[in-house]
């Protein structure tokens, strides 16, 4: 029996890019890798829990920080290749660098500039 996540076209390594982006406000808060356990919890949770490429395992974002993603809607784009999850932000932030969102860099003359504050010191964030 084919389900809703064989559906989703992963790549390779078995992932699927996922867009984070606000509810109310629809800014981009992040972009994040989710693998077929992932999603099916971020549905049946109703929390973001993505793949942690780095650490290879199961990341319930807010998990160390309380920054949770509250989700209002999974979508799935027209190739089936991306997903995109609209969340409620808990705590204002979304980036592990303590910014509200993970786009704050912006090129600028040839640079990349910071152009978002920090909202709270990640070290305060994760000690």
């Amino acid at each position: 029996m084919t389900t809703w996540l064989d559906q989703v076209k992963w790549n390779s390594d078995g992932l699927v890019p996922v867009i984070t982006q606000e509810f109310e406000s629809k800014q981009v808060l992040t972009l994040a890798w989710m693998n077929r356990d992932a999603l099916a919890l971020t549905a049946e949770q109703g929390h973001a829990i993505y793949w942690s490429r780095s650490r290879q395992k199961l990341w319930h974002k807010g998990e160390q920080s309380g920054h949770q993603q509250i989700v209002k809607s999974i979508r799935m784009d027209c190739d089936n290749d991306a997903i995109l999850l609209e969340v409620i932000q808990k705590g204002g932030i979304a980036c592990h660098t303590g910014r509200h969102h993970c786009f704050f860099n912006e090129l600028q003359s040839d640079k990349w500039q910071a152009i978002e504050p920090v909202l709270k010191d990640p070290k305060d964030i994760y000690s």
